[in-house]
């Protein structure tokens, strides 16, 4: 086994496989880039080494930095993680030519693999079933329109060199395949430098299912069982489990042949994930073959009681397999959510700063955390805003669920948005609870999983004014230097007249009030021409308990002196801010006269010009910001006085990059 080893990579990833080689007694060598020089990888590592600025391609895309490291600190094998350097040929070639090992396949696996096309070609000469469509090399735009049209509509346009959702257009129609071409060789050439295409029939409700498979130096491959990934938006996924809802054990072992089939084709070591299209009569079409390990293989090993990086480093140290395929017992269900600094609101619009506040559930037997950041940690906007994996099992699918469920009321993070309030509703929609969602269902009825912005029910707002109340009283007593004063009591008692306090709370910018007589867990709430009354209330550090108008109930929240966090009794999340009691100040939005930019990036195209007149809804300019395109439109019809953006160039947040006439 290594005695030194290498973590090309930062985050959730590199803290994971710090963790498994401290418990096999390997010393750890992390890298980092100037905006992580805080960050937790770096704090675990046994050393760390600077390896150049923020943006990726000055730091952790930088392979000839990595390998002075490693040469420096003595490093034996280097661990690419997922992302950056992991599936790129020309670094598992240098790492070779140096006599470093690359715990990963061989340079020629990744190359058979990494790209679409080549990789369909392979597959199909071994019988490895494929979704038809062209995957050769001819890229000239008029020959692929052909191409398309041959193919038939819908189908899917996918960068040959890509992965992770990047590149990839659903066209749905001949008078759509111009531009959506052009949209994802543009996103291919950001993300991996190469503009090439593969075009494929789209299938319709398709379910996303994927085999872990794992091979050896001594000519073994096995399959680990498989992951179920429909839970998508873009394409990109949300929630992982195993096993599939889906699966009978006769398709299992077809899709899991083939898997291994696959792998076998390109003589494979180290884990791999082939990944299938199943469409919903039960054919299967290999799509894709990931030569590394994925960000979601925590579902299998909490399943089979394996630790997969384990596996990794001792198949690159030359040892066999430790199991055989008989061997390979699963127990259980597993499922895995990305907790996400991002804002579903607003179409996910990716966010950074400094975690205020991050919250997560203890780890336990049923539930697993794996994180990158910790409190007061920030999320740049250089890289994947993902702050954790949250990870649950249980003996059967439904108590998983209910795991799920748990753990995520038990989350929150202040600072950036986060997605949490999402996964919650994804947890407990019936398409996820009955296993029938599939790879397009997210993107098809988003609405169904935003919070919006609904008025709460006066039932929510008297819960949470109930918990504000309580949360003051025991503030006020607690500062106070006699308790047993009348003044330690924040019960809002006059000379004349019974006390009154009122409750400010905001939600979604909008204000509400609500009067509250009474003190001590008792009071008549009023809001508007309701009124409940509230009696026997108790504040715990993780719920609320009482009678509201008699009826008995335990509500999860928690509260301090800037909101309260409320769950409903059916498990909604309310997010409530707290507000000045007699104090209201209104903002007034920009009006639709600019254009800004949503966060900071760069400009990769622009669509527009001083004197044109467009409509509302107009596509103006794309930017790219932590590893996607964002397209910004025009906010109303009209003209455009001035655009102050060009294309190549970074803007900060909030900059105008486009003025309106009028």
């Amino acid at each position: 086994m290594f005695e030194r080893v290498l973590i090309a990579n930062r985050g959730e990833i590199a803290c994971r496989v710090i963790r498994t080689c401290r418990r096999l007694g390997i010393h750890t060598v992390a890298v980092y880039s100037e905006a992580d020089r805080d960050a937790r990888h770096v704090r675990l590592a046994d050393e760390a080494w600077p390896i150049g600025g923020p943006r990726p391609a000055d730091s952790y895309l930088r392979g000839d930095a990595i390998l002075e490291v490693a040469r420096k600190a003595g490093a034996q094998a280097i661990h690419p993680g997922y992302g950056f350097l992991s599936e790129n040929t020309g670094f598992a070639r240098a790492c070779v030519e140096a006599g470093v090992v690359f715990i990963g396949p061989r340079p020629e696996s990744i190359d058979a693999m990494g790209s679409k096309a080549a990789a369909k070609a392979l597959m199909e000469k071994h019988a490895v079933p494929l979704v038809p469509g062209y995957h050769g090399e001819n890229q000239d735009p008029a020959f692929l329109a052909e191409q398309a049209r041959k193919t038939g509509f819908p189908l899917m346009i996918k960068a040959a060199a890509g992965g992770g959702g990047k590149g990839m257009r659903i066209v749905r129609g001949e008078g759509e395949f111009a531009d959506a071409l052009a949209s994802a060789q543009r996103e291919a050439a950001n993300a991996f430098g190469d503009t090439r295409v593969i075009l494929e029939r789209y299938v319709e409700h398709p379910r996303h299912i994927e085999f872990q498979v794992f091979g050896d130096t001594h000519g073994n491959v096995i399959h680990l069982n498989e992951r179920e990934c429909s839970s998508q938006r873009r394409y990109q996924k949300v929630l992982e489990e195993t096993p599939s809802p889906f699966l009978t054990p006769a398709r299992r072992q077809a899709m899991g042949e083939a898997a291994v089939a696959a792998a076998r084709a390109v003589d494979y070591v180290g884990a791999g994930t082939v990944e299938f299209i199943v469409g919903t009569d039960g054919e299967f079409f290999f799509m894709e073959m990931n030569t590394r390990l994925q960000v979601e293989h925590p579902v299998t090993e909490e399943t089979l009681g394996l630790d997969l990086v384990e596996w990794q480093l001792r198949v690159a140290a030359g040892q066999p397999l430790p199991l055989k395929q008989e061997q390979i017992q699963a127990h259980g269900h597993a499922i895995e959510v990305r907790l996400y600094a991002e804002d579903p609101e607003q179409n996910f619009l990716p966010g950074s700063g400094k975690l205020v506040r991050l919250r997560l559930p203890a780890p336990s037997k049923h539930v697993r955390i794996d994180g990158g950041v910790v409190e007061g940690d920030t999320v740049t906007i250089f890289y994947d805003p993902m702050i954790a994996k949250l990870v649950v099992r249980d003996t059967e699918r439904p108590k998983a669920l209910e795991r799920l469920r748990e753990a995520l009321a038990q989350c929150e993070i202040v600072g950036p948005k986060s997605n949490i309030a999402f996964l919650e509703r994804l947890a407990r929609h019936p398409s996820v609870v009955e296993g029938t969602i599939d790879t397009g269902y997210l993107d098809r009825h988003l609405d169904e999983f935003l919070e919006g912005d609904a008025a709460p029910a006066d039932r929510v707002l008297f819960a949470a004014a109930t918990a504000a109340l309580l949360q003051e009283e025991r503030s006020v007593s607690a500062s106070a230097a006699d308790p047993h004063s009348p003044w330690a009591s924040a019960d809002a008692w006059r000379i004349g007249h019974a006390g009154k306090r009122v409750v400010a709370l905001s939600l979604h910018e909008q204000r509400y009030e609500v009067t509250a007589h009474g003190q001590g867990g008792d009071y008549r709430l009023e809001h508007g021409e309701a009124t409940c009354e509230v009696h026997g209330a108790r504040l715990e550090p993780d719920a609320l308990s009482a009678r509201f108008d008699g009826e008995a109930q335990r509500l999860g929240a928690r509260v301090d002196d800037t909101r309260v966090l409320l769950h409903d009794a059916a498990g909604r999340r309310y997010r409530f801010v707290r507000a000045p009691a007699f104090a209201w100040a209104s903002t007034e939005s920009a009006g639709g006269n600019q254009v800004v930019a949503p966060m900071p990036g760069r400009i990769v195209l622009v669509k527009a010009k001083p004197g044109d007149n467009v409509e509302e809804g107009q596509e103006l300019l794309v930017m790219e910001a932590m590893k996607m395109e964002l397209a910004l439109k025009a906010p109303r019809a009209g003209t455009i006085e001035s655009v102050s953006a060009t294309q190549g160039e970074f803007v900060e947040a909030d900059a105008v990059l486009v003025r309106f006439e009028g």
